[in-house]
């Protein structure tokens, strides 16, 4: 991968708690609209910067109730007039912030669906985990997560909302949403943990009704099925945690009312089970990026098959894979650390690297750009952890957030916004 040359600026998004070796879990956001960079923090500001000079525009909180404590802005896409944007935290808000003022057109509380906070931990907050625009509705996927003695329980809602926060159709389960995406009239919805009645890792909604059109589930044992998913025009791209595995799907539409079941075009073996000197490891497929062009894959961290402790790397974590339209490996490459999410622009990735946390090197942080078809295009170095991404025909937007790793004590890194042409 080479080194970008291009311009780049960064300006100072204020101080937040360092992170640390093992990651907690999203906490910033970043999108790009016409003329300006817009990012999401964890202290719940909204915050909109001019895309040439990242001078100020504005910046707005959540104006929600002052006996409530903010959360998080985890998520960030442009909507037509503003942005859209999604919390992790007591409310677990979706809103819409004008995109001229930062004023808020619209709001609404996921927690009064999914159910308020439900321990101490950040995990537990209701959790805004995916935001998509299309055709000029705004679709969320919203959880909450509690620990019931030694189980896990999750409550969720898959949201359309219309222009102007109506909502036009809800879709609820027992399982744990990860991902969305929508195309055409066809919304899908990737869910990572399913310890309760709902057992299908991809459902695919109609975008109008809300009706149920299709489903699939990965092969293999455990609550862990989906992580990521990606729509085709004639099916999908999508990542299991259950066999490790990337999968490229012919979705067929509902039967007589009835959802469709998907079947596999192809499969392809990512960061499967490997002997490592004494030890047998393994790493999760966490997110795809799937077009005309072909399909990639990005990995993440390394796990032993016993317990979470191991000194071992699999060699095919923290890489991102590229395949053929037909199923044939392309080109494979390191994106250094975990990755949060992708940022997209048609047959162009953006990947943010955060914390190795098992070797723990400052080396790898930063954030790389693909290409679909050819793999590697640029990359860019940050002193902390990238943590979000955001890609189009003219930018490159990154959030750096500091980090401390626990063997070394040493601060990197500040809370600040990158900018580079792209």
């Amino acid at each position: 991968m080479t080194t970008s040359s291009h311009r780049g600026d960064a300006v100072g998004l204020g101080e937040t708690t360092p992170a640390r070796s093992r990651h907690t879990g999203r906490r910033s956001a970043v999108a790009l609209t016409d003329d300006a960079v817009i990012a999401g923090t964890a202290d719940g500001n909204v915050r909109a910067f001019d895309r040439e000079t990242l001078a100020p525009l504005w910046t707005a909180d959540a104006d929600g109730n002052e006996n409530e404590s903010q959360g998080a802005v985890v998520g960030a896409t442009p909507v037509p007039g503003g942005i859209a944007v999604g919390e992790r935290g007591p409310r677990g808000e979706v809103r819409v912030h004008d995109r001229e003022s930062g004023a808020v057109r619209w709001r609404y509380r996921t927690a009064d669906d999914v159910g308020d906070l439900a321990g101490d931990s950040r995990f537990e907050q209701p959790f805004v985990a995916s935001l998509t625009g299309r055709n000029g509705r705004l679709y969320a996927a919203a959880r909450r997560y509690e620990r019931r003695g030694d189980d896990r329980a999750f409550s969720s809602v898959v949201y359309a909302f219309d222009r102007d926060g109506t909502v036009a159709w809800t879709y609820g389960t027992d399982a744990s949403p990860v991902s969305l995406d929508a195309r055409d009239d066809r919304v899908a919805v990737a869910y990572n943990r399913c310890p309760g009645a709902h057992r299908a890792g991809l459902v695919v909604l109609d975008a109008r009704t809300g009706r149920p059109r299709a489903r699939w589930d990965p092969a293999g044992e455990g609550r862990r099925r989906v992580g990521d998913v990606s729509l085709l025009a004639d099916g999908a791209a999508v990542t299991s945690h259950a066999d490790y595995r990337g999968y490229r799907l012919d979705l067929p539409d509902d039967d007589a009312g009835r959802p469709g079941t998907g079947t596999v075009r192809w499969r392809a073996d990512l960061a499967t089970p490997e002997t490592v000197g004494d030890e047998t490891v393994y790493a999760y497929p966490n997110h795809v990026h799937a077009t005309d062009a072909g399909v990639v894959f990005v990995t993440g961290n390394t796990y032993p098959e016993a317990g979470r402790s191991t000194e071992s790397l699999h060699p095919d974590a923290h890489t991102a894979v590229g395949y053929a339209p037909d199923g044939e490996r392309a080109w494979s490459a390191s994106v250094g650390g975990f990755a949060n999410g992708l940022g997209t622009d048609g047959d162009r990735l953006a990947v943010p690297g955060a914390q190795r946390f098992r070797t723990r090197d400052p080396a790898t942080h930063g954030v790389g750009v693909f290409d679909v078809e050819s793999g590697p295009r640029a990359s860019v170095g940050t002193d902390g952890v990238a943590t979000a991404a955001a890609l189009d025909a003219g930018a490159l937007a990154v959030v750096e957030e500091p980090v401390v790793y626990h063997d070394d004590g040493r601060q990197r890194g500040e809370y600040r916004l990158h900018t580079r042409s792209a």
